[in-house]
């Protein structure tokens, strides 16, 4: 076995030395940039899930008012409970304008959270998620 002229080795292959430097230098940032959108994807859909959460304990605590004005305090007590630490803004909607024996109430949360809370890094922005719920109330409750 000789090497050719060219300094190539003589068994056909190319000089690899440095492509291991250069695959990490291009696998490192795209591996770490993939884990950062694995986590806010994961913090985007557990808050999703939270505002969901919240928004349907707010309308079951609306439920077991006795009045409407007492149903829209409790939505806005149990939301507020529930999301305080999430949201940077919140706003709570009661419909009651079926607040009767066999009616509903419904409830709509709207909860605005930073990006930099969701993502762990300082990017600006905020995202909006809205949910709403729908409880029926008591055909057969008391009225007091």
């Amino acid at each position: 076995m000789t090497s050719s002229t060219t300094g190539a080795p003589a068994s056909g292959r190319d000089d690899d030395r440095g492509s291991i430097a250069v695959e990490l230098a291009l696998g490192v940032p795209m591996a770490v940039l993939l884990i950062f959108l694995l986590v806010g994807a994961f913090n985007v859909g557990r808050a999703t899930i939270d505002v969901n959460s919240a928004a349907g304990a707010a309308s079951r605590s609306a439920s077991l008012a006795r009045t409407a004005p007492a149903a829209a305090a409790a939505a806005h007590g149990s939301a507020t409970a529930n999301l305080s630490d999430r949201c940077a803004r919140m706003s709570v909607t009661v419909d009651t304008s079926q607040f009767r024996r066999g009616g509903t109430v419904t409830v709509e949360v709207r909860c605005t959270v930073t990006t930099h809370g969701l993502l762990g890094i300082g990017l600006p922005g905020s995202l909006t998620m809205t949910a709403a719920s729908s409880s029926p109330l008591d055909r057969y409750r008391a009225d007091t």
